[in-house]
């Protein structure tokens, strides 16, 4: 079943790329009614094959690939809930090959870590950490895309891609809108994180929580520079993305060297 489902929540994706880019291509505005509900099965199909991914009898296995498809779902709940209001389906030209390549990488891969049973507390810990990681690597999406924009723009261009996009200014208050919400999940994560660890040396943490607090420092940073002076553009933009190289190096790099490289 979980084989079904990861295979069929990839084709969706996939297709649903496809005939965006088709769309795009041919220069047609793409039926908003119609991406929305395709979107919408993809997200079922792809939570489905998560929640086997993640749960077994043994307990919630947290190895690196799972945790991606499962960041990936996040992701796109959030910009599929965001774009009922706001016209940002230009960001599933990056999120559907994704999603697709999360769900194929963790279907064929096998797990990295024993699966584990949580005390609540620690629920919770992991929780705030993958919501905080998913809203501020939608963020780092955003960013990349509004520097695509703020480029066209600088060179007077304006290709298909940009006229399915927003104004740049609707975009940055998005992007400050992610920032925010993840930036405070980010500091509950750490609050959590230091109530429920006892030794990062030992639990070989050390270099996730010294990432993060860089990450979270980079943040407050962007957030304190654009309601005191008013940052944006490319400063915004590339403090969005040295925070989030924080959270890669932090997150996603522990991970690699304990689970693949150390094992």
């Amino acid at each position: 079943m979980t084989s079904l489902l990861a295979s069929a929540a990839t084709a969706v994706y996939l297709l649903a790329f496809g005939y965006q880019v088709l769309q795009l291509r041919k220069q047609i505005n793409i039926p908003t009614l119609t991406l929305q509900l395709v979107t919408a099965l993809a997200i079922v199909l792809h939570s489905q094959a998560v929640a086997d991914f993640l749960f077994s009898s043994e307990g919630l296995d947290l190895s690196l690939l799972k945790i991606f498809a499962l960041i990936s779902l996040i992701i796109n709940v959030v910009v599929f809930c965001s774009g009922l209001k706001k016209p940002i389906h230009s960001l599933n030209l990056l999120l559907f090959p994704i999603s697709a390549l999360s769900i194929t990488a963790a279907l064929v891969s096998s797990s990295t870590k024993s699966a584990v049973m949580l005390a609540p507390s620690m629920q919770l810990h992991v929780l705030l950490s993958i919501l905080a990681y998913s809203l501020l690597a939608i963020a780092a999406l955003q960013a990349a895309l509004m520097g695509y924009q703020n480029w066209q723009l600088k060179h007077k261009h304006q290709d298909v891609l940009m006229r399915t996009m927003p104004a740049l200014e609707t975009m940055e208050k998005l992007l400050f809108k992610l920032i925010w919400v993840g930036e405070i999940l980010l500091t509950l994560s750490l609050i959590t994180g230091f109530y429920v660890y006892d030794d990062f040396f030992a639990q070989q943490l050390i270099h996730k929580v010294a990432f993060s607090i860089v990450a979270w420092a980079v943040y407050a940073v962007l957030l304190f520079g654009r309601h005191l002076y008013g940052w944006r553009g490319r400063r915004a933009i590339n403090w969005t993305w040295v925070g989030f190289s924080g959270i890669l190096l932090g997150y996603i790099g522990s991970k690699v060297v304990i689970e693949l490289v150390l094992n």
